[in-house]
């Protein structure tokens, strides 16, 4: 049976005729890292605080360990159900020191007990000189081990997070991805973490779900989201993408486009009319001989990447988006230049 169920999982808020949450069901296994992304208001934080027992479902079923937590007929309370909580902001009590932030949700353990669970704790997080310490003494990223310190203390069966990476800085935030993975990993914890940012979802998860208007819209590993996105939406928020629609040809493999054939990376299950293609831009690489040729009407600068933008020979009209192509960063290529490609079919995904 999976560490964690939920069946059925739909919540109305009061003067809403749509559901903030419709119909979800998702099985997380113990230890799993998974990660609820997608755009504000699209369910995820409402599915969290849902399990944590803050908000109650319409209907559905939430199972954790084995235990029934939630039916239509009951509710376990949030402070029986084993979870840990890491909030946005931290919610760390600022006349507390340190030790006694992670002691605060120990409850009825001895004093001893507490001290020792604290210290065991801030090792784990690589706080344990800090203890004496107090929240405002810290940066962002400490604060933020501290709560997650707070929240594995009482040695929950889950731990939820929502946004834990949004307060930090950029090269901070990368950091913190690392380390909140690898602290969570050390403590074999399972973990739900809400974000809207495709990286910080990429980064520490083992599989993503992307919501969209309350409804799952598909769960999967980075890398097979990113490689195979189900559908126009998910191939578009976890990463840019060039979507074009095609006639797929009887070999099952070959798609015609307006920029003219494109290959996908294995032959499909069935002969389809009309598709649609998603064709991630590091995918296109440039070459003197390529397949595909146009001129570059934009060039936008990524830092390890340029992005341009090719308005192709064959497709003039401005009725089409030019398509977008990564280009190493130590390339000369202004506006104007005639560039070919070549198309990689491992990018190359059929999409819903």
């Amino acid at each position: 049976m999976s560490f964690i169920q939920l069946e059925n999982l739909t919540k109305y808020f009061n003067g809403s005729a749509d559901p903030a949450v419709a119909s979800l069901n998702l099985t997380i296994q113990k230890g799993e890292i998974i990660t609820l992304l997608g755009p504000s208001g699209c369910g995820k934080t409402t599915t969290l605080r849902m399990i944590a027992g803050f908000e109650h479902p319409n209907k559905g079923t939430i199972h954790i360990d084995g235990k029934e937590v939630y039916n239509e007929a009951q509710s376990l309370p949030p402070e029986k159900r084993g979870i840990g909580m890491v909030f946005q902001d931290y919610a760390l009590f600022p006349h507390m020191t340190i030790m006694k932030n992670v002691m605060f949700g120990l409850g009825k353990w001895s004093a001893r007990d507490k001290k020792q669970r604290a210290k065991e704790v801030l090792e784990l997080v690589g706080l344990e000189g800090y203890a004496n310490r107090y929240p405002t003494q810290l940066s962002g990223g400490q604060q933020q081990r501290v709560a997650l310190a707070r929240a594995l203390a009482p040695k929950p069966h889950v731990v939820l997070m929502d946004e834990p990476f949004s307060n930090l800085d950029a090269g901070l935030r990368e950091k913190m991805r690392f380390d909140v993975t690898n602290i969570l990993r050390k403590a074999n914890t399972t973990a739900i973490i809400v974000t809207h940012d495709q990286k910080d979802a990429f980064a520490v998860s083992d599989r993503v779900v992307v919501m969209k208007d309350g409804i799952i819209q598909q769960i999967a590993s980075p890398r097979e989201m990113y490689r195979c996105p189900k559908n126009c939406f998910v191939a578009q928020f976890v990463g840019k993408t060039n979507l074009l629609t095609g006639i797929m040809d009887d070999d099952k493999m070959n798609i015609h486009t307006h920029i003219g054939k494109v290959t996908l990376p294995e032959q499909w299950k069935e002969r389809l009319e009309t598709v649609k293609l998603s064709i991630r831009p590091e995918g296109c690489h440039l070459t003197e001989k390529g397949a595909y040729c146009g001129v570059v009407e934009r060039v936008t600068y990524g830092g390890e990447y340029q992005e341009l933008y090719v308005r192709l020979h064959n497709e003039p009209h401005l009725s089409k988006e030019p398509m977008l192509i990564y280009a190493p960063i130590e390339q000369d290529v202004e506006v104007g230049t005639i560039v070919s490609f070549n198309i990689k079919p491992e990018l190359v995904a059929l999409v819903e």
